[in-house]
């Protein structure tokens, strides 16, 4: 098309396979059924005329070759028409039929705007390589659009609905004619051999009649038409819908033996479930690139096609991240790992998941009680690298038994459903090595198992989700997201939860069914299990050698102190911390004056460095508490060895102040006297010091919000704030201050 004195050239090349077609009849009968759609065809309304240009017979009738140029009248829009000059569009179709080799080739191409666009397809009837008395039925076709018009996307959407109805109908009509035949009696066409004379070859009529004259159409202007694509590809993309050689390792149960670089229509309906056309097309092209092209293993058609989908079948990205996958799987040994995984005792007593039957789709159901898992514990016990591998033996479990399921059930099943027990949930999750780990795990299953989770069922969902929620929700696939079902509470037990989902015989004890669900229980991995951070990092796992986390001294009269300053309210502060030495206590201020630049007191209050951390003085030891700053929440005694996660909505802008001091032992009520315990508990701490290990992050007060309504968007949940975490041994009791009224909640 020319634009301002420009020409502007519209390139696109469009490539199409189709699937092999299997008729379960002989060549030779397929072949008299395949005449029967000459000259005309009424079931191919828009096929209106096609006339012999040239015939040709060997001389002993083993071969026979013919040129046919046939007319269509594409569904196009009128305007178009106009345009184009034309009312039907026409293609050369030549045929060369083999007798001896019991072959059909054809080869078709435009005649109409043949300069414009360039539409060419090739099909071929043959005998089915392990059982001579089946044909099938092969096509491949490319379209070409260099300029239209201005009207090229148009001409390509017209050329996708033809070849998707063609291919539609193309198996539809050979045996509509196969019956046809069969009720004139005729059930057998004897085979071609030297010795017999060729059969009489039927010659086409036309529409017109005896005159044997193709109706009144345009001149054949001297370039190609775009429709003329479309009708040239609408026909042979019926023949070609109905042979494309059947696959090997994947189609081996519906035919042994076929050719393992082709694929079989009926096999893709049974084991991978109902595709366009052109879906079909972008599976065989992109498994027949990786047969051309990649060394090695093979991915099975379910994993190709799962890449597809989750690229919606753009073949370009989709091959990219597939191939990306590839490496990643032999460089990691995956396809090995069920075989040669053993997963760690720790794991099998402490990791709360497992499979569990399936649910009324026939999708295997993994089951995590993800409440009263104790992550911190695992990974510190475990390392990052071999939750990851537990993780992924658990995808590759899912894999196998989707296999399993599709052959069961007797219908694709490609992928499995989670239900993700929530209830004791709580700030422990939020330990911050954890939720690093359980992201990295997220993105390495999303790059690598696409389109593997049917359905996600979060069920009695806590205050505390929407945090965490907060954190996750970015690194997961939008797709992925949208398969999440969201339930606070009981409200899985009510309509439009867990039953429409889930067998009433299958639902676990825990979740107030009947079946005996055993996945563990969980609980507190024992510390004596935790690795320590040089043997960790001897794997190189560096969670605890991180920059994150930062280290404090505190000393007796000498607190270390925080200082966040929030801009807007209903902001949430997090905090996460160990108490590596001696006891402290924990509190949180909230000022709208400004602190003084922090002191530092590397002294502390006994005159004694502070080897390895800060400590760090900001309130003024002139400040009156009710006055010049505020308690918002109440004061945690945390002892040596706790971990403690914890965070405080705030209800007011300002500064707040994260302070751990020194916890100093209660003396005897009676007397004023220290006990003997206080007193070897005193000596226990050398020179009065304590040191923590913290990290606090806030989270703004939009993205908090919008983390709870996408919460509660995504499922049948109404508040979280009605559910509540249960997990007794994993939390402490939740607390909220009546000055501040912000909820908070601590765990140990």
């Amino acid at each position: 098309m020319t634009v301002v004195g420009v020409t502007v050239i519209y390139n696109m090349v469009q490539k199409y396979q189709s699937p092999v077609r299997v008729y379960k009849h002989p060549f030779e009968l397929v072949m008299a059924a395949y005449e029967r759609r000459f000259p005309t065809c009424h079931l191919i309304p828009m096929f209106v005329a096609s006339d012999v240009l040239e015939e040709e017979t060997s001389e002993d009738g083993s071969t026979h070759k013919i040129e046919r140029r046939c007319a269509l009248d594409v569904d196009a829009p009128r305007l178009l028409k106009r345009i184009a000059g034309v009312d039907y569009v026409y293609f050369n179709q030549k045929n060369t039929l083999n007798r001896k080799d019991r072959t059909l080739h054809i080869e078709s191409h435009n005649e109409t705007f043949s300069n414009r666009v360039i539409i060419h397809e090739v099909c071929s009837y043959s005998v089915h390589p392990e059982n001579e008395a089946w044909t099938c039925f092969e096509q491949s076709a490319s379209l070409d659009i260099k300029s239209f018009f201005g009207f090229e996307s148009t001409v390509e959407k017209i050329a996708m609905k033809q070849y998707a109805s063609s291919i539609k109908k193309g198996k539809e009509i050979i045996e509509y004619y196969l019956k046809e035949l069969e009720d004139e009696g005729i059930t057998h066409v004897p085979r071609w051999t030297p010795s017999s004379q060729p059969l009489p070859e039927p010659r086409p009529t036309t529409l017109s009649g005896s005159s044997g004259v193709l109706p009144s159409l345009p001149a054949t202007p001297a370039v190609s038409d775009p429709l003329a694509t479309d009708a040239k590809e609408s026909i042979s993309h019926d023949a070609k819908q109905d042979s494309c050689a059947l696959q090997g390792d994947c189609a081996v149960e519906i035919q042994a033996g076929t050719p393992e670089d082709k694929l079989d229509a009926d096999y893709i309906k049974r084991y991978l479930g109902d595709l366009t056309p052109l879906q079909e097309s972008c599976l065989i092209r992109l498994r027949k690139w990786l047969q051309e092209t990649h060394k090695g293993k093979i991915p099975k058609d379910e994993h190709i096609l799962r890449f597809l989908r989750a690229r919606d079948f753009n073949m370009d990205k989709a091959r990219e991240i597939l191939c990306q996958s590839l490496t990643w799987r032999k460089q990691h040994q995956v396809d090995y790992l069920l075989e040669t995984w053993t997963s760690p005792q720790v794991l099998q007593d402490f990791y709360t998941g497992g499979w569990h039957h399936h649910d009324k789709d026939g999708r295997p159901l993994y089951v995590l009680r993800l409440g009263q898992m104790d992550t911190k514990g695992l990974v510190r016990a475990l390392g990052e690298e071999s939750l990851l591998r537990h993780v992924l033996s658990i995808n590759e479990e899912g894999l196998r038994r989707c296999e399993e399921n599709t052959k069961v059930f007797g219908r694709p099943i490609s992928c499995w459903t989670c239900l993700v027990d929530l209830e004791g949930l709580n700030m422990r999750h939020l330990w911050r090595p954890g939720v690093k780990a359980l992201l990295r795990i997220i993105e390495v299953v999303e790059a690598n198992y696409p389109e593997t989770l049917g359905r996600l069922l979060i069920l009695r969902a806590p205050r505390v989700f929407p945090v965490l929620w907060t954190l996750v929700s970015p690194f997961i696939d939008e797709n992925t997201r949208k398969k999440f079902l969201i339930y606070a509470g009981n409200d899985y037990q009510g309509p439009g939860g867990l039953l429409d989902y889930i067998d009433k015989e299958i639902i676990p004890d825990f979740l107030g069914g009947e079946c005996m669900c055993e996945v563990p229980e969980g609980g507190l991995v024992p510390k004596s299990m935790y690795r320590t951070a040089e043997e960790l990092e001897n794997e190189d796992v560096r969670l605890w050698t991180e920059t994150i986390y930062q280290s404090a001294s505190i000393f007796k009269g000498a607190p270390h102190e925080l200082l966040i300053e929030i801009i807007d309210a209903s902001s949430v502060i997090t905090w996460d911390f160990d108490v590596c030495k001696g006891d402290i206590v924990f509190n949180i201020y909230h000022s709208k004056r400004a602190p003084q630049p922090p002191r530092k007191d590397p002294l502390g209050a006994h005159g004694i460095t502070s080897p390895g951390g800060n400590n760090v003085q900001l309130i003024d030891k002139s400040w009156t508490l009710g006055q010049d700053y505020s308690m918002v929440e109440s004061p945690l005694t945390c002892r040596e060895g706790e971990s403690v996660q914890g965070s405080h909505i705030t209800r007011w802008p300002g500064f707040y102040i994260l302070q751990w001091k020194f916890h100093n032992m209660p003396a005897c009520s009676a007397t004023n006297l220290p006990r003997v315990d206080d007193v070897l508990a005193t000596l226990q701490v050398s020179s009065h010091k304590c040191k923590v290990m913290y990290y606090t992050e806030v989270l703004g007060s939009e993205d908090f919000r919008t983390a709870c309504c996408d919460v509660q968007s995504l499922g049948s949940m109404t508040s979280l704030e009605s559910s509540h975490s249960g997990f007794s041994q994993l939390s402490a009791a939740t607390t909220s201050s009546s000055q501040s009224q912000s909820s908070s909640m601590i765990s140990r």
